[in-house]
């Protein structure tokens, strides 16, 4: 058996997004592991400036799973989602008796995760050359083997590890 991993992972990146990683992070703490309809609409009815870049990013993630896993919206599930700090920009502000101060304005990177639950994480398939008969032994033959280099007869069921207790028994 072969056994070949399904990519069931999408994600979408806003970088460089002009606000405060604190902003960012209670609204993503809301959303993180519900559905995609559900983010939407939390999204929606919540007051914060920063649902809208995180909106912008979340539709952007269920695009891709669309178009990368052919998905149906309603399988998908928000899987990770975080915010990293990202460059801070220096900026002057002019001040009185011609002097200046630097005002920090910091950005943040938001990564957003999807999965589609309807798609399983691994698939088995059978190679094209397999065939079960070919490695399965008669009943006869599977019980007794001979010991290399001995003429000696022994069952298989003396080396089972589970059954006589394995490594632990020995003294």
């Amino acid at each position: 058996m072969v056994i070949k991993e399904n990519k069931t992972e999408v994600y979408a990146l806003g970088q460089h997004i002009s606000m405060s990683v604190h902003k960012a992070r209670r609204v993503i703490d809301q959303i993180r592991g519900r559905s995609y309809d559900e983010t939407l609409m939390i999204l929606e009815l919540m007051p914060y400036r920063a649902c809208y870049p995180i909106f912008k990013v979340v539709y952007s993630a269920a695009a891709n799973a669309s178009s990368l896993l052919n998905s149906n919206e309603a399988n998908l599930v928000i899987s990770k989602a975080e915010v990293n700090e990202g460059t801070t920009r220096k900026r002057l502000k002019l001040r009185a008796r011609g002097r200046s101060y630097r005002i920090k304005k910091p950005t943040c990177h938001i990564m957003i995760v999807m999965t589609d639950i309807s798609i399983s994480e691994y698939e088995y398939e059978e190679p094209f050359w397999f065939k079960p008969e070919k490695f399965f032994e008669p009943d006869s033959m599977q019980e007794l083997k001979k010991t290399k280099g001995k003429n000696q007869y022994r069952t298989r069921e003396e080396h089972d590890m589970y059954n006589n207790g394995g490594a632990w028994d020995k003294k």
